[in-house]
């Protein structure tokens, strides 16, 4: 059968609305309906007899159970096997066959009853991965259908007018000071990004993203350079717990950043839209094109100024950057060079120890330690084996020494709960519960006192707190 270009579009929109929705609840309590049994025994029955009753056939109930469990678990294996052979067809181009097999998955797993806890959360993740997967295969027809949308489009447009004329004024010393600090990291974003295969501008993002600040954070709790909220960078790979957070580290999260690329480029097929899901989620853009009923990939300016303001300013911030960065000159900009990449060495440390004892071993900077480890939340490495970076030509020095330096234990805080409520400041609660602005602020890892909102949760330091010995 075939279907035109609008009719996978309305499909795509539709699979993915499903996908969202499904997204958002899929980690709900499952259903546990079930029914309580008695057994009926004759008043003349005797209670040996009755016990022997009530044994049997509760143990051949059992194995009946048992069996019609296995049989289940034998359909969503096949299920998860005839998806896994979908993505063959797909890598193949036999987009006919990829689907077919999808459908046949989708089949078998609504065979499978939902009165089992045990069974129904890999349901729900099939029901996911298969309609994320028909998205996708549309998707790519309809790309393929349009040609090719692999470059990034340059265009100096109103939009983009108006952003340089920002950076030219009122931002250009934001400008100018995210382009040095540039240097730092972006040499090993475009390695990455070359290996990957997609566009180099990218490795302009974060300039936008987080001005290269690696500890940038935004008011949707954004962090990194990259600025991935806690969800996403979790999706991808990034690790966050009491010790390290991944979404910090420049080559980590540069490598989340770029499946976060890819996956969305299969989604909507061209760069223009993409940025705009990466600013502002997949959800959004998703619904802007299915209320605003134009062909995005035709007239993506058309689309984008029904997305918030914030996202709609986003690409053509983008195209501003690649405009200046590519004549300086014609913008009235002179560039100074930018800093020099961070080089470091690296030694496995077992324990935990802290940054500022490793400093004065090797007698360099903490400030410099710190930077090449910046994901390290306690500026000290973790209770496991920890790969830390330290400047050139110290580390034979550290693994000499590493015998010598003291175990660190983290300080051990009380906290309580605060939900803020509306009118109230951090100096309030600081007061109220007898405790400083600066430790709510550490414990919340809160950079702005502007960031408090109605409704947050806080964790609030209690003021007779101990460090461990």
């Amino acid at each position: 059968m075939i279907i035109s270009r609008l009719s996978y579009r309305a499909v795509f929109i539709i699979l993915f609305s499903a996908v969202l929705t499904y997204g958002c609840a899929r980690h709900a309590a499952p259903d546990q309906d079930g029914a309580a049994g008695a057994a009926v025994v004759d008043e003349g029955t005797s209670s040996a007899d009755a016990s022997a009753l009530d044994q049997q056939p509760e143990k051949s109930a059992s194995g009946a159970k048992k069996e019609a469990v296995d049989d289940d678990q034998a359909l969503l294996d096949t299920a998860l096997e005839l998806t896994e052979t979908a993505q063959e067809y797909w890598e193949d181009n036999d987009m006919d066959q990829a689907i077919e097999s999808l459908d046949q998955a989708y089949a078998l797993i609504l065979t499978v009853p939902g009165n089992n806890p045990k069974l129904t959360q890999q349901k729900d993740d099939l029901r996911f991965m298969i309609s994320k997967r028909i998205m996708e295969l549309y998707a790519s027809r309809q790309v393929a259908v349009k040609g090719n949308h692999n470059e990034i489009p340059r265009v100096v447009n109103a939009h983009v007018e108006r952003e340089i004329q920002s950076f030219q004024t009122v931002e250009r010393d934001f400008f100018l000071e995210s382009y040095k600090r540039s240097g730092k990291y972006r040499g090993g974003m475009v390695k990455a990004l070359k290996e990957a295969g997609l566009p180099e501008e990218l490795s302009w993002l974060p300039l936008i993203e987080s001005g290269f600040k690696i500890r940038a954070l935004s008011r949707s709790r954004a962090f990194g350079l990259w600025q991935f909220i806690p969800s996403t960078g979790y999706k991808f790979g990034l690790k966050r717990n009491a010790w390290i957070d991944e979404r910090l580290d420049p080559e980590k999260s540069t490598a989340a950043a770029i499946a976060y690329f890819k996956e969305l480029h299969q989604m909507f097929g061209d760069w223009a839209t993409v940025l705009a899901a990466y600013n502002c989620g997949e959800g959004s853009v998703a619904r802007a094109i299915r209320i605003s009923k134009v062909d995005y990939l035709d007239n993506f300016w058309d689309f984008y100024e029904r997305l918030p303001r914030e996202t709609a300013r986003y690409f053509p911030r983008f195209l501003a950057v690649l405009a200046i960065l590519k004549d300086p000159a014609q913008y009235g900009f002179t560039l100074d060079q930018p800093d020099q990449p961070l080089s470091y060495e690296t030694c496995t440390v077992e324990r935990p120890v802290h940054l500022k004892s490793v400093a004065q071993k090797l007698d360099v900077d903490l400030t410099d330690l710190t930077q090449l480890n910046p994901e390290l939340r306690r500026d000290a490495t973790p209770d496991v084996p920890y790969v830390l970076r330290v400047p050139p030509g110290k580390k034979e020095l550290l693994t000499a020494e590493l015998d010598k330096l003291p175990k660190w234990s983290p300080p051990k805080v009380e906290y309580v709960l605060h939900r803020v409520r509306r009118g109230e400041t951090l100096s309030l609660i600081a007061l109220r519960y007898r405790t400083s602005i600066q430790r709510i602020l550490e414990a919340n890892n809160i950079r702005s006192t502007r960031l408090l909102r109605v409704g947050q949760r806080l964790k609030i330091p209690m003021r007779n707190s101990t460090t461990a010995s």
